[in-house]
């Protein structure tokens, strides 16, 4: 459920911040939006502070140091009650208190009254994918489902356009030698970049140019003195097809650029707005020129940057700071591309280093100074021509490094910013959506994930760091996928960049670069193409995390043995399932039951994997595969010594390479004090989400021995697989976060915890948070889950491992060993 925002406006009338977002989704509250404050706060429920805590924020500042322009968001979520919810802004030491009861128990009941007929429709059209999975387990099929349903844990992407790469002799997009150009480059202060700015415009410029210098009396006395210096010393010839234009006072921006358009039109040459801080790359000119002279009605051409609006790379919208020599590196990727898919239509050109066609120009000749010292005067010029026809053009086959903000001030440049805006929507008023169109569809998106992966190895390569860590990942949420995420923070802590290669989404590989500023992705299905984007990265270090839900996964060792190839690259496989030995990741067989690591010639068909061409792949063709690209990895890493010893059994030859390396926990878990029981009993907590092999049928037995003994409540925080229905009056709480559980357990007066797992985890990141809560924890005796539960027990001398038989279970004993110590605290 969403409702609409609004914006922060303090005493002064004027507005400080706006909330973007509400949302309710999953039982919780999200509040998001932009403020420049000293903390924002969220809480939601009831007058107990310990049932639903607040959420504070002190990062957000009001305050600018070394010209930093900040980024003030800010994205609060708390457990949504349904009771009174509050948010708050502390600005200015003034305390602004918001009240956001926007739902209501009668609106949750209409909503969901609401997905029936929509739930309906999307079920009708998943039938044949699902008949298909059903029939012939085709794991596409299978990603087909959840997509339609909407189950999928990670962001769809789109599919990479398969014509990026140029062929061999395709001749690029580009001006022809004899294009004349007329390229405007106003001053102001920035003294430092100035040089390198120059050198560049006349080492790299691949065009016959004139070049207009005009110097805006900038407030650095050495700007000036040290153009003209420079001037008089270039060669007389170079001297010639050179001017510098001097303002006898400060006239802003775009007065100035105005002046020198009326300079440019009178040359009659097509022109380029390029930035005192923008650094162009060899041979710049003739590639962001040469869409102008193929296509007669393209008004402007603006190149992909670090700093550039929708341009930007890696992220879109996200600037960022390059290393020196990164961006020539870019730029060098961004020449392999082939003409065919570089280029897109924008609703506007952004001026750092822009080509403007004259005949446009002339159209109209001057940027309105309306906008006084800048920033969307050239969005005004871009929408002016485009109502007389001109179209805009992104240029991904050029990249140009640009440092901006080193004009004027970061505080200058956002009310600046905020004024202007609003002057771009009144005169304007579909543009805004137009941008929000273009972020959301991207139609540069390929090329602009091929520029992040270059972007990614360049900096890795500049900065020394090593290899960029590609890791082969399946897209189907749960305890690798949480390991990953902490993986790739450890890596963006660094400065390094991530690259995660998936499988089993609906396409064969969904690509995703990971950096600081966000992530970008695209989705292929040949292997071709995805080498072609790989061999982007000079040096990679590969790290299997899983490959579950993949449609072909025999093939996959292939794909890594590909990856791994060559002196630069490396192969670390991370043992979070046994999918390495096994088609069935949790050994368990057809009948479900786990009976220990199967032998190679094992018939199980639990343990045979069926193909996308009909064929049967035995677990003895699995073993060979898996096994030599086992034996080709630096290190094969398991995180419990119990998945060590079954990891030995089916390949006895990796002892060199094995290493035991225990995770440590996600998050903080406070311990939790016994809660008040039920009825006078005791209740028996599960955590998680419960699937076949994570006991769902040994919950569903239990809950109906419960319903008739009453020996216990069962409550289960979080969700169970719906084939596997509870008896009442056991419940299921539904999704969580980990800062949830004390005020679960103190809600349903939990005394112990469960862990029915029926297989071998190679480690239990929910034994371990449970464990953390302080109450016993039981767990049957297998898998690293036993273990952790063993030793807890003997450290605390309480909980412990259970013996259960999966084919004729009796829960009474296990319910007289749960249950001997629950402390029951009886309600008042």
């Amino acid at each position: 459920m969403k409702a609409p925002g609004f914006p922060l406006v303090g005493m002064d009338g004027e507005m400080f911040g706006m909330v973007d977002h509400i949302l309710v989704q999953g039982g919780r509250l999200t509040v998001e939006g932009w403020c420049f404050a000293s903390s924002v706060g969220l809480k939601s429920g009831g007058e107990s502070d310990h049932q639903t805590p607040s959420l504070t924020r002190s990062d957000v500042t009001s305050h600018y140091e070394n010209d930093a322009f900040p980024t003030p968001g800010f994205s609060l979520n708390v457990r949504y009650d349904q009771g009174h919810t509050v948010f708050w802004v502390m600005h200015d030491d003034e305390r602004y208190v918001f009240t956001l009861d926007k739902f209501a128990q009668a609106d949750f009941t209409r909503m969901r009254r609401q997905q029936i007929l929509p739930f309906t429709g999307a079920a009708l059209t998943a039938i044949p994918a699902a008949a298909r999975w059903y029939t012939t387990r085709d794991f596409a099929a299978r990603a087909r489902v959840k997509s339609i349903l909407g189950l999928h844990e990670t962001v769809a992407s789109a599919l990479v356009n398969e014509a990026l790469f140029a062929e061999d002799g395709e001749p690029p997009l580009a001006a022809s030698a004899d294009t004349k150009i007329t390229i405007v480059l106003p001053v102001y202060n920035a003294f430092h970049l100035l040089p390198d700015v120059l050198e560049r415009v006349l080492a790299h410029t691949d065009l016959p140019y004139h070049l207009i210098i005009i110097e805006d009396k900038s407030t650095d006395e050495q700007v000036r003195p040290f153009l003209r210096s420079w001037h008089a010393a270039l060669p007389e010839a170079t001297r010639a097809h050179i001017e510098v234009l001097e303002n006898e006072e400060n006239l802003g921006f775009i007065r100035s650029v105005n002046r020198a358009f009326d300079r440019a039109i009178s040359l009659g040459n097509h022109v380029v707005l390029l930035n005192s801080d923008a650094f162009v790359p060899q041979g710049w000119a003739s590639r962001l020129l040469g869409p102008v002279l193929e296509h007669d009605n393209v008004a402007t051409v603006t190149p992909m940057s670090n700093d550039a609006e929708i341009y930007n790379v890696p992220v879109i919208c996200v600037r960022s700071d390059l290393e020196e020599g990164v961006a020539d590196r870019i730029d060098a990727a961004a020449q392999k591309f082939s003409s065919t898919a570089v280029l897109a239509e924008a609703p506007t050109g952004v001026g750092f280093c822009m080509a403007m066609n004259i005949k446009y120009l002339k159209l109209e000749p001057q940027l309105d100074t309306i906008f006084g010292r800048g920033y969307g005067e050239e969005v005004d010029w871009c929408r002016r021509v485009k109502a007389r026809g001109g179209r805009h053009l992104g240029h991904a086959g050029l990249f140009v490094e640009h440092r901006g903000g080193t004009s004027f001030g970061s505080e200058e440049k956002l009310k600046l910013v905020l004024a202007n805006n609003q002057i771009i929507s009144q005169r304007y008023t579909g543009y805004d959506q137009m941008v929000q169109d273009f972020i959301h569809n991207d139609p540069m998106s390929s090329p602009r994930l091929a520029l992040s992966l270059a972007w990614a190895d360049a900096q890795a390569a500049v900065a020394g760091s090593g290899p960029v860590p590609v890791y082969i990942a399946h897209d189907m949420g749960g305890g690798a996928e949480h390991y990953l995420e902490r993986r790739i923070e450890g890596d963006l802590e660094t400065g390094a960049a991530a690259v995660v290669l998936r499988l089993g989404s609906a396409h064969r590989w969904k690509v995703e670069v990971h950096s600081e500023q966000g992530m970008v992705s695209g989705a292929l299905e040949e292997m071709s193409h995805l080498m072609e984007l790989m061999d982007l990265l000079s040096a990679r270090h590969v790290v299997y995390s899983c490959a579950v839900g993949d449609r072909d996964p025999i093939e996959v060792p292939a794909l890594l043995d590909r990856l791994s190839a060559g002196s630069a690259h490396s192969l670390d496989v991370l043992v979070h399932d046994f999918f390495p030995a096994s088609p069935s990741y949790t050994l368990l067989d057809a009948d479900g039951v786990y009976r220990g690591m199967p032998v190679a010639g094992h018939g199980d068909k639990a343990h045979q994997m069926r193909r996308p061409d009909g064929s049967t792949a035995t677990l003895r063709e699995w073993r060979q595969a898996w096994g030599a690209t086992l034996g080709k990895a630096d290190y094969v890493t398991v995180f419990s010594q119990n998945s060590a010893d079954l990891m030995l059994q089916a390949y006895p030859d990796i002892a060199a390479q094995l290493r035991v390396m225990p995770h440590s926990m996600l998050h903080d878990v406070p311990q939790t004090p016994v809660g008040g029981g039920k009825d006078g009993l005791p209740v028996i907590g599960v955590l998680g989400n419960i699937g076949l092999q994570k006991g769902a049928k040994v919950l569903q037995d239990l809950s109906r021995h419960l319903a008739q003994t009453r020996q216990a409540h069962l409550v289960v925080v979080g969700n169970i697989d719906p084939a596997y229905a509870l008896t009442a009056p056991a419940k299921v709480h539904g999704s969580y976060k980990l800062s949830d559980i004390p005020g679960l357990v103190q809600k349903y007066g939990i005394t112990d915890w469960l862990m029915p797992s029926i297989w071998p985890e190679t480690f239990s990141y929910a034994v371990h948070e449970v464990i953390a809560t302080g109450l016993p924890v039981w767990s049957f005796d297998l898998g690293a889950q036993g273990d952790a539960a063993r030793a807890a027990a003997q450290e605390r001398g309480q909980g412990g491992v259970l013996e259960l038989d999966l084919h004729d279970p009796e829960f009474g004993p296990m319910l007289d060993t749960i249950l001997k110590d629950a402390k029951v605290q009886p309600d008042e």
